[in-house]
């Protein structure tokens, strides 16, 4: 590893923290490389080389060595994301605010880019459960788009909004997790760039834009909801002192989560309120730096007198009939238009989207089926992707590993079609896009924006 040299006072304002070993700190820093760590999908099952569960989420595994994810099929399919292990955490949290719970919730992740976190929750939901990822800075939103398409489900909404575009949407969800916005200094060892942003004047702007965040997005949760906030930081005034400030304010009831002493995670207090924290230290975890914590409102919320449903599109019956085909259990979905777009969400969720669509900006609803040309469906990446899609309706066609990454870099591919039409391209049985399959010619409809364009591993 390259020496890491520490930003001037940077671990003098660690040294009262909670769980703070300065030797064991440097050590894991200056010569234990970072692991490498995968979520994997519960949705879509493959056989995965991995070396050890990460304690605190059951889908979460450690790798080896790195390898080159541009270069593996699987990646692309969506059966696995890679994710740093500390963060995996927020599986923990959820699991445990969840479990004597099944009515259907709605989960809101304000800082939902690049998606680690949002495809964490959405393996952590059922069907009717609805996920609205939101994402603040536009440019990332598809980064965060195509990643939950690669995950698969229809139970999803992604927002380009600020947090305080959430004011109006008055105790509309039932939990809410803000990964904010922080120093990063959790950081410095997978990014020692990061060292270079880190000044004590950069924590007090990060504690001031926690709190407006915060503020902001408080209204849009619901009585006994839930809030779950974490950052990358080691620093007192964006982590506890944020907890205190949420007791004071919005008289927020900390919330206890059990952890296992085996894991190396500390558990903290924030100085006035006692609220609860869980930080994690490299070297004590095998993972990177990362501060948790969930909190309960007690205060009530006004109900919002807009959550009410709006008529259904006026589509044709004929039209809705084809695209119902295509997917597996088509009476469970609400079907709609978007331009020329056919698409579908769970129907138990046609209320909600329709409040959010007054609401937000909305940039991705359920899956995106494709378009009608007569009689025909032009299939979408989305649907490929989809786990709700009916395989038994389209052609399908099996490569081998050279002939899939031939197919990622959008090239041709070395088959000889049999049958003629749209073919969904698969790998170890995982669907990766579509092609046309044409008498002499095989046209490969991988979209041109995720194409691989490396070299080489």
């Amino acid at each position: 590893m390259v020496e890491q040299i520490f930003p001037e006072n940077f671990l003098a304002s660690l040294s009262g923290e909670p769980g703070f070993e300065r030797e064991n700190f440097i050590t894991a820093h200056q010569t234990i490389e970072p692991p490498t760590s995968i979520r994997v999908n519960p949705f879509k099952r493959s056989t995965l080389k991995t070396n050890g569960q990460v304690p605190w989420c059951p889908d979460g595994y450690y790798l080896d060595t790195r390898p080159s994810f541009t270069f593996d099929p699987l990646f692309h399919a969506g059966c696995y994301y890679v994710q740093e292990a500390s963060s995996m955490f927020i599986d923990h949290i959820l699991k445990y605010i969840r479990q004597n719970e099944d009515e259907p919730i709605k989960i809101l992740d304000l800082c939902a880019a690049p998606g680690g976190k949002s495809t964490l929750i959405n393996s952590a939901i059922g069907n009717n459960d609805l996920l609205v990822a939101n994402e603040i800075i536009k440019t990332r939103v598809p980064v965060l788009r195509d990643n939950l398409n690669r995950w698969g489900t229809a139970n999803i909404i992604i927002s380009n909004n600020d947090p305080k575009d959430f004011s109006r949407l008055s105790g509309f969800f039932d939990i809410i997790l803000v990964d904010a916005p922080c120093s990063g200094s959790g950081m410095f060892r997978k990014d020692p760039s990061a060292m270079n942003e880190w000044s004590e004047a950069s924590i007090n702007l990060c504690h001031e834009r926690q709190e407006r965040i915060l503020a902001d997005i408080y209204p849009a949760l619901k009585e006994n909801g839930h809030l779950i906030y974490s950052t990358c930081s080691y620093s007192h005034q964006e982590n506890e002192d944020i907890l205190d400030w949420l007791c004071q304010k919005f008289d927020m009831e900390s919330l206890c989560i059990p952890i296992n002493k085996d894991w190396g995670i500390v558990e903290t207090e924030s100085d006035q309120q006692k609220a609860r924290g869980y930080r994690f230290y490299p070297g004590k975890v095998k993972g990177e730096g990362l501060f948790a914590a969930c909190l309960k409102k007690k205060g009530q919320t006004p109900e919002s007198s807009s959550f009410k449903t709006k008529g259904h599109q006026k589509l044709d019956l004929r039209e809705i009939g084809i695209v119902k085909t295509y997917l597996y259990i088509p009476d469970d979905f609400y079907y709609f238009t978007v331009n020329d777009d056919w698409l579908a969400i769970n129907k138990v969720h046609k209320e909600g989207l329709d409040t959010l669509q007054r609401h937000l900006y909305i940039k991705k609803s359920g899956i995106r089926l494709g378009k009608l040309m007569g009689n025909d469906l032009i299939p979408d990446h989305e649907l490929a992707l989809s786990i709700h899609m009916n395989k038994d309706t389209v052609l399908q066609a099996e490569l081998d590993y050279n002939q899939a990454i031939q197919y990622l870099r959008r090239e041709n591919i070395g088959i000889n079609p049999v049958e003629k039409g749209w073919t969904l391209m698969n790998f170890e049985g995982q669907p990766l896009g579509w092609a046309k399959l044409l008498p002499r010619r095989v046209n490969n409809y991988y979209p041109k924006e995720l194409r691989i364009l490396a070299a080489s591993p």
